[in-house]
């Protein structure tokens, strides 16, 4: 995720970190040559492109504009409830940590707020497709079988194993028990929400047809500007497709919001953070750091 104050006028002009022209670029520039090649054909026979009317491109762009607003605000609203899901993660660790502090034992206590530990990296790690289990060993009382399908849900029904035999034994009440469990609860459920995020991606035909279309608009639209504006055509035929090309790259990045791309939400960062909490209600004095932007970027 990009972390940087407000730009000025020159960093808004000449800023690449964070913006989507990287991924644009070559696609852009094949637009605005091949803009350039029409305006030159348009020179050498103008007869060829006198009856050319713009009408229909407004009327393409304006519903191409339309489109892509809507396919952009639901890459929006996954992102936007990813990042609630992985907030109310740290929230319910929170919880747990002031929770279990009617655990006498400060062994038992330490290793099911590093169980909780290990089932936040293990979720990261689940969400990147990455080795869950390599991801939160350090951290875990006892591993989950190699064979499990999902190393975050075995974490927490250890953890929920762990809570059941203190009530069992006397060692919490059955009120704290409860509480204890509601909040494992709504840890499942965060975790689902954002497996749902990442296992259901938009439907494909929606956003292939958007492709093609601002495609198709992008390399249609210099045969419409190149008799009236003339050598102006490459220009704003740039302006047009880094816009139309970047909303379109921008949706893509927003509908994955747990990769690694530069506008992707910091979930290491979001990790760090419960692992520094864990650590210092369970006494320790020398937290890992605070995870910082890298060249503007949280990971």
């Amino acid at each position: 995720m990009i972390v940087r104050s407000k730009p000025n006028l020159i960093n808004v002009l000449i800023s690449l970190k964070g913006s989507i022209a990287k991924r644009i670029a070559l696609r852009s520039l094949l637009v605005t040559l091949l803009a350039s090649a029409i305006v030159f054909i348009e020179t050498l026979y103008p007869t060829y492109f006198s009856r050319v009317n713009a009408t229909p491109f407004t009327l393409l762009g304006l519903s191409l504009s339309i489109f892509m607003s809507f396919r952009n605000n639901a890459c929006y609203d996954r992102w936007y409830e990813a990042r609630k899901a992985l907030g109310t993660l740290v929230t319910e660790v929170r919880s747990m940590i002031r929770e279990t502090q009617a655990i006498k034992d400060p062994r038992q206590r330490g290793r099911i707020l590093r169980d909780l530990c290990g089932f936040a990296h293990a979720l990261n790690a689940r969400l990147r497709q990455e080795d869950e289990l390599s991801a939160a060993g350090t951290w875990l009382s006892q591993l989950p079988s190699a064979q499990a399908p999902n190393v975050p849900d075995s974490i927490l029904r250890h953890v929920g194993q762990q809570c059941s035999t203190l009530a069992e034994s006397g060692a919490i009440s059955e009120w704290r028990y409860t509480l204890l469990a509601n909040h494992l609860s709504s840890l499942t459920n965060a975790q689902t929400v954002c497996e749902r995020i990442k296992g259901t991606p938009l439907p494909f035909p929606y956003t292939l047809l958007l492709h093609r279309t601002s495609y198709m608009f992008c390399i249609l639209l210099p045969f419409a500007m190149a008799e009236p504006l003339g050598w102006l055509t490459p220009i704003f035929t740039a302006i047009v497709s880094y816009t139309f090309f970047g909303l379109d790259a921008i949706g893509d990045e927003l509908e994955d919001p747990f990769g690694r791309d530069e506008n992707d939400l910091p979930t290491n960062a979001l990790v760090r953070t419960i692992e520094r909490e864990v650590l210092d209600a369970l006494g320790a004095t020398q937290l890992p750091p605070v995870l910082q932007p890298v060249d503007f970027v949280l990971s």
